[in-house]
């Protein structure tokens, strides 16, 4: 048997197989409003919360454990990190955190992962944000009794 004996079966195959798709799917799109996960329809739209205005308290934000990375100071909303380009390093990395006295990189961020010491950053540490959150001292949304590692003990 040949391929080309097949062909028609297949085609008959593909049209008899689409046919009860085309006819749920107008059906499926005429389906209620969505549903939450409480089964009540979606009608409310809440509004966002309002814009806080970024602003550290003196001497900083305290970390809430030991290992925790430190949390960013000021806005980043315009960075850009790309694997060419990230603009934390051009105050943060030696000499440009000398020029704007700020914080420079810890040394483990130029420690790959075989341990081998780097000139630069080690690409796993590159991309900053991935640890590194900017922190704004604003009201909870929600409440909660969260105590930091100083204040558990």
């Amino acid at each position: 048997m040949t391929l080309v004996r097949f062909v028609p079966l297949i085609a008959v195959l593909a049209v008899v197989l689409a046919v009860p798709f085309a006819v749920v799917g107008p059906l499926a799109q005429e389906a209620k409003a969505p549903k939450a996960l409480r089964e009540a329809p979606l009608t409310d739209v809440s509004a966002a919360p309002d814009v806080t205005k970024q602003s550290v308290p003196a001497g900083g934000f305290e970390r809430a454990y030991r290992q925790q990375p430190p949390l960013i100071p000021h806005k980043v909303d315009g960075y850009q990190i790309t694997t060419e380009n990230n603009a934390c390093m051009g105050c943060h990395d030696w000499p440009g955190n000398t020029r704007v006295n700020a914080p420079k990189i810890s040394e483990t961020h130029y420690v790959d992962r075989q341990g081998v010491r780097l000139d630069k950053v080690a690409g796993t540490r590159y991309f900053c944000q991935q640890c590194h959150v900017p922190q704004v001292d604003a009201k909870p949304l929600v409440g909660n009794m969260f105590k930091n590692a100083t204040q558990a003990k």
